[in-house]
């Protein structure tokens, strides 16, 4: 007889062999939908060491050791990649990064139950405990939360842990789903999906990270050394597999982006940067990489963050706005975040339309119609008892 969820979830396979599991996922690839999670150490290195996966189906649940040796992991890509069966995560990004980085693609079909709960009416917040016990009526066990997955044997409480979160996740999935269905937005969270399905959200352009630094200057020079540090510092932490902030922490590239270093002893000089490194092999290249950027034409430097045009947004039809997609996030049981964000609100409000998130798709149609009629003075806000009223300009 084959096991229900909850004999899984008591007794839970370690799968350590690659027989064992191409077996298992040839089971799993005749599911309509698979429950998906990771554990992962990323402390100490740039890449995510993948350490642990979990998979649970309608008859099992396994916790595979991705650290066993000579373990073939194809069996479990091929399994990622069927498109006849869906693969339901929570919090879906570092998962699929590490899939991405290992199989060379992204999961597909994903659903992931975080987007999905913020489309079915949980709020902006809601934790993944929480919605364990509002649709699968359990509790975590939150004792290995931060577990050091990567040292081996594995305990039998770690396997129970890691098996616990997907098993509960079949719960809240189908859950979500069914409320998605009645409600008529399965079609909302597949516009959501679309970015969590595309490479390019896991793999950042070195050329562009210098931008999240918000560095507060229109200096092109500057911005131009400061491009090329960041840049270097990316591909540097990759290729000796450490956290970028570990090799060379943001205040320390501004710095160097100001002062420009040409040498070994002006680099040392900087804050966090040691003389060793500074007169090492990486202290060159970042030399190089510094002195490559400041020999560019003038043309070829970066052009500033851009800044709105025209005059600041009004403040109180900012607020105004914000009530609004607070109304319309009650009227429409949706978390007000992913409806729109304080940017958009104010790119609305100095009169912005066009490629805003909130004016296309089913954004447009829960808020930004409403959005643009509140702008334009065809729309008015009131007070009926307790809640927002909104009113159509006569």
């Amino acid at each position: 007889m084959s096991r229900r969820p909850a004999d899984a979830f008591r007794n839970p396979a370690l799968i350590a062999t690659s027989d064992a599991l191409a077996a298992l996922c040839e089971r799993l690839r005749q599911e309509r939908f698979v429950t998906v999670d990771t554990e992962f150490m990323r402390e100490r290195t740039y890449w995510p060491e993948l350490c642990v996966v979990q998979l649970a189906g309608d008859h099992e649940v396994a916790v595979i050791d991705a650290l066993a040796p000579d373990l073939d992991l194809a069996p479990l890509g091929a399994l990622l990649a069927d498109p006849a069966v869906v693969k339901v995560f929570h919090a879906a990004r570092q998962d699929v990064e590490i899939f991405l980085l290992k199989f060379g693609a992204v999961p597909a079909p994903l659903f992931d139950t975080q987007v999905a709960a913020m489309v079915a009416g949980f709020g902006d917040q809601v934790s993944y405990d929480g919605l364990v016990r509002a649709l699968a009526n359990a509790q975590i066990d939150k004792a290995h939360r931060f577990s050091d997955w990567a040292a081996r044997p594995l305990s039998p409480s770690q396997i129970a842990y890691a098996a616990a979160d997907v098993t509960h996740l079949r719960a809240v999935y189908t859950g979500l789903r069914s409320r998605l269905e009645r409600e008529g937005r399965l079609d909302w969270v597949a516009e959501e999906m679309a970015v969590l399905a595309d490479p390019a959200t896991y793999r950042p352009d070195p050329e562009a990270v210098w931008e999240k630094l918000r560095p507060r200057t229109h200096n092109r020079r500057f911005l131009g050394v400061l491009r090329a540090a960041a840049a270097w510092r990316e591909r540097e932490a990759q290729r000796v597999n450490i956290p970028r902030g570990r090799l060379v922490k943001d205040e320390t590239l501004l710095e160097i982006a100001a002062t420009a270093p040409e040498s070994a002893a002006e680099l040392g000089r900087a804050r966090g940067i040691g003389k060793g490194f500074a007169e090492g092999k990486s202290g060159a290249s970042l030399l190089a990489a510094i002195a490559a950027a400041k020999a560019l034409p003038d043309a070829e430097m970066p052009e500033p963050p851009r800044e709105r045009a025209g005059p600041s947004p009004s403040p109180a039809l900012v607020a105004l706005l914000k009530v609004l997609l607070a109304a319309k996030s009650e009227e429409h049981h949706v978390a007000p975040k992913l409806l729109a964000s304080t940017d958009e609100l104010e790119r609305l409000a100095a009169g912005e339309a066009g490629d805003l998130p909130v004016l296309h798709g089913w954004r447009r149609e829960v808020y930004g119609e409403a959005a643009l009629a509140l702008r334009e003075g065809r729309l008015a806000l009131g007070v009926d008892g307790r809640k927002v009223r909104l009113i159509t300009a006569g």
